[in-house]
C-alpha cells in the first residue's frame, strides 16, 4: 500500500539520536552511529522526528510500504523500555553518544583534610546533566530529590553547588535556546520513578518561567503532587524569590 514514511540520508546524518528521542513510535534507532528506519508498520508517517534533525536528514514521503501496525508498535515501545533500562543499568551509551553515557560521580571526602584551601568540589551527582540527554528511566534517578535548574543561574548564583546541588540530582536547560517543551520529558520521569521533592531553580527574565511551568505541567500529568518549589536568581546573582 501507499503511504507516508521517514526516509533517512545516511550522508546526511551526525547520529545526534534527536529523532530518535522524538519519534514516539520507535521506529528509529542509532546503529553504527547513523538514524535508521527499523520497520515500516512502526513509522505513523506524522513526522515528529522531522524538526528535531538539525542536519535536514530526514525527508517524508508517499511510497509503497508496510502499514502502519499500532499493536506491533506497543510491543516495539516496551521491548525499548526494558532495553533502556537494562542499558542505564549496564552503563551502555543507548543513543551512541559519549556525551550521553549514563553514570553516577565519585566525590572525595575533603572533610578531614588540613589544607587552607581546599580545591572547591563539585556536587552534580551523575551525567548527563542536560534535560534533553537525560533517559527517563536512568538509574540516578530513583527515589531522586531533583534540582531543575535554568542553565544561566550556574552563572549567576555563585553558591548553586552547596545551596542547591548537594544532595539532589541535577537536570539543567533553557526554555528559550532549547527550542523545545520539557513537560513530556518531565512528565516521564515523574511517572518512571519515585521523585522526593523538585526544585527549580530559574532566573528572573521572562522567557526562564517556560521551565517552572513545564515543571508545573508534569506535575499535574504525572498526577503525583509531590514537594516542590521554584526559587528565582536575579541577573546580579541573588535570590528574589524562594
Amino acid at each position: 500500500m501507499k503511504r507516508k514514511i521517514v526516509t533517512i540520508d545516511e550522508e546526511k546524518c551526525n547520529g545526534c539520536g534527536l529523532c530518535v528521542n522524538a519519534c514516539h513510535e520507535g521506529a528509529l534507532r542509532l546503529i553504527d552511529g547513523k538514524a535508521k528506519l527499523i520497520s515500516e508498520s512502526y513509522c505513523d508517517g506524522l513526522g515528529d522526528c522531522l524538526p528535531k534533525c538539525p542536519t535536514g536528514a530526514i525527508t517524508i514521503r508517499e511510497m509503497e510500504a508496510a502499514p502502519y501496525n499500532e499493536e506491533a508498535v506497543k510491543k516495539n515501545m516496551i521491548a525499548k523500555n526494558v532495553q533502556n533500562t537494562q542499558d542505564a543499568t549496564e552503563n551502555k551509551l543507548p543513543c551512541g553518544c559519549p556525551g550521553s553515557r549514563v553514570k553516577m560521580l565519585k566525590k572525595e571526602d575533603n572533610s578531614k583534610m588540613q589544607h587552607f584551601h581546599l580545591k572547591e568540589q563539585s556536587q552534580l551527582a551523575q551525567w548527563p546533566c542536560q534535560l534533553k540527554l537525560v533517559p527517563a528511566n536512568a538509574a540516578f534517578l530513583a527515589d531522586a530529590h531533583l534540582l531543575i535548574a535554568a542553565d544561566c543561574t550556574a552563572y549567576a548564583y555563585a553558591g548553586i553547588h552547596n545551596d542547591f546541588m548537594r544532595n539532589r540530582v541535577t537536570l539543567i536547560g533553557c526554555p528559550k535556546l532549547d527550542n523545545i517543551d520539557y513537560t513530556d520529558k518531565l512528565t516521564d520521569i515523574l511517572k518512571f520513578n519515585n521523585i522526593k521533592s523538585i526544585t527549580v531553580l530559574k532566573m528572573e527574565v521572562p522567557c526562564c518561567n517556560g521551565i517552572a511551568n513545564a515543571a508545573r505541567e508534569a506535575l499535574i500529568a504525572s498526577g503525583k503532587m509531590i514537594p516542590w518549589n521554584v526559587v528565582t536568581i536575579s541577573t546580579e546573582g541573588d535570590i528574589i524569590e524562594d
